[in-house]
């Protein structure tokens, strides 16, 4: 099943004025996987047979607006990290793609969203209802997989994930649109809906090579931090970056009332006056990308405060992987982290 793996791909050349390299840093790290990313879509793709006829055509539709995989390529950095590939890692990485689909699916509903990733939505195509249990009907198959493995730790772990970020996605709707919540409260949501996910990738990849545990914790510990940068850099995305290089739209966080990282630091340090209007803005859902806004968070300097967020959140990344040092399999775990502080930087361009 585990197909041999391919040789690194040469440095990107192109880079941005900073210095950074931009989407080809991202081959750079992902294409030596590319044999193993395909035996993971292909597990995922016969997984349609375990569902009912008329069930399977939406599971098929869900899998096939999947995106770079980010999450598979997390178990398989730290499955080489701490070992080697096996047709077990495979499963892992197929089980988190497919609690991640799972949240998809059900946000799009929570959302309204009509399109994901340039396509309509389960829930446009097939309805609220049906996404709504086709959702269940993926974290499901992803316990039934788990439950497969010799050991009950692998089922632990991803029940506990689930568990964690359904309990993240369940706190933001209720605390959708309270500019008056803390940070603290802002990072527990988004390390439960976002980070854990990407912990539980990390983890399961040591898992699976046997790692010790407290191996295993470190690697956990760099997918919190990790999946934390990468949540508040998309914050940062929304309300900061352009639709062309970003390929999605923007601008959608403020027209759904979802607090974000910039909206909430903004508040925080905003006078009287410019608290009332951002909470009016908020209040009547206008769009992250409309000038008024921008202006806003610019004159309180959020951009620049999210991006030092986030490169603490990278710096912490990076030192969890010490208990990992002299192992040269950690470099593209590092380089994970590099190349999305670059992308942060990059918001800060012209």
């Amino acid at each position: 099943m585990l197909a041999a793996e391919t040789k690194p791909v040469p440095k990107p050349e192109r880079r941005s004025a900073s210095g950074h390299s931009h989407g080809a840093a991202w081959k750079e790290i992902s294409e030596p996987l590319a044999p193993f990313l395909g035996d993971v879509r292909e597990f995922l793709e016969k997984q349609v047979e375990a569902f009912e006829a008329e069930v399977a055509a939406g599971a098929r539709y869900a899998l096939s607006a999947s995106g770079k995989q980010l999450r598979p390529v997390l178990v398989a950095l730290a499955a080489r990290a701490t070992g080697s590939l096996a047709p077990n890692h495979v499963t892992g990485a197929a089980i988190v793609e497919l609690v991640h689909l799972a949240t998809l699916v059900h946000d799009d509903v929570i959302d309204a969203a009509g399109v994901r990733r340039r396509q309509p939505t389960v829930a446009a195509r097939f309805g609220n209802q049906t996404a709504v249990l086709l959702g269940d009907c993926l974290f499901a198959h992803a316990l039934t997989l788990a439950a497969g493995f010799p050991t009950t730790d692998v089922c632990r772990v991803v029940a506990n994930g689930t568990k964690a970020v359904c309990s993240g996605e369940i706190l933001q709707t209720l605390r959708q649109g309270r500019l008056d919540q803390s940070t603290d409260d802002y990072f527990r949501v988004i390390q439960l809906k976002t980070a854990e996910l990407f912990a539980l990738a990390c983890e399961l990849g040591a898992l699976l090579s046997g790692a010790p545990a407290a191996t295993c914790d470190a690697l956990r510990r760099f997918g919190i931090a990790f999946g934390t940068a990468y949540q508040v850099f998309d914050d940062c995305l929304d309300v900061f970056g352009s639709e062309e290089s970003a390929g999605k739209t923007l601008g959608t966080d403020l027209a759904t009332g979802k607090v974000t990282l910039p909206i909430l630091l903004t508040h925080q340090r905003a006078t009287p006056a410019d608290r009332a209007t951002l909470e009016s803005l908020h209040h009547r859902h206008a769009s992250g990308q409309s000038d008024g806004f921008r202006a806003l968070l610019e004159r309180y300097e959020a951009a620049a405060l999210s991006r030092g967020v986030v490169e603490s959140f990278l710096t912490t990344a990076r030192e969890s992987l010490r208990p990992l040092e002299g192992r040269p399999d950690t470099a593209p775990l590092l380089a994970l982290t590099h190349y999305l502080g670059a992308q942060v930087q990059r918001l800060a361009e012209p």
